[in-house]
């Protein structure tokens, strides 16, 4: 596995633990519908948080939640509709990024609520 992958599932193995110690409940991780891809898909509250998870050594060049864009929340907010569908869920939704940065499982997390909302197309 490349050296930015296993960083990257350290950091989403990171948020899964955070959003556990938070009492949120794990539906799915790294669920996918053709090329849709859901990072962590979880449920607090009777709402279904969808988390983004972007992971990065430092932050000397952007913020790792300047990597959410336009494009991406389009393709999110699809795979969030398609999981809806699929699993025939009628309950409000919340879309949260969350960001770690470090190495070596000494991660500084922090949990973005409401990042963003669906855009009106």
């Amino acid at each position: 596995m490349a050296e930015h992958n296993i960083l990257g599932k350290a950091g989403e193995n990171a948020a899964t633990a955070y959003l556990e110690k938070h009492n949120y409940s794990i539906r799915h991780r790294n669920w996918r519908k053709g090329h849709l891809e859901l990072d962590i898909i979880a449920v607090k509250n009777d709402q279904l948080i969808i988390v983004e998870v972007k992971t990065r050594r430092n932050t000397e060049f952007a913020l790792p939640e300047d990597a959410v864009d336009y494009k991406k929340i389009k393709r999110i907010v699809l795979a969030t509709n398609a999981y809806l569908k699929m699993f025939e869920l009628d309950m409000p939704v919340r879309f949260d990024i969350i960001t770690v940065v470090g190495e070596n499982s000494e991660f500084k997390i922090e949990h973005i609520k409401e990042a963003f909302y669906p855009p009106i197309c």
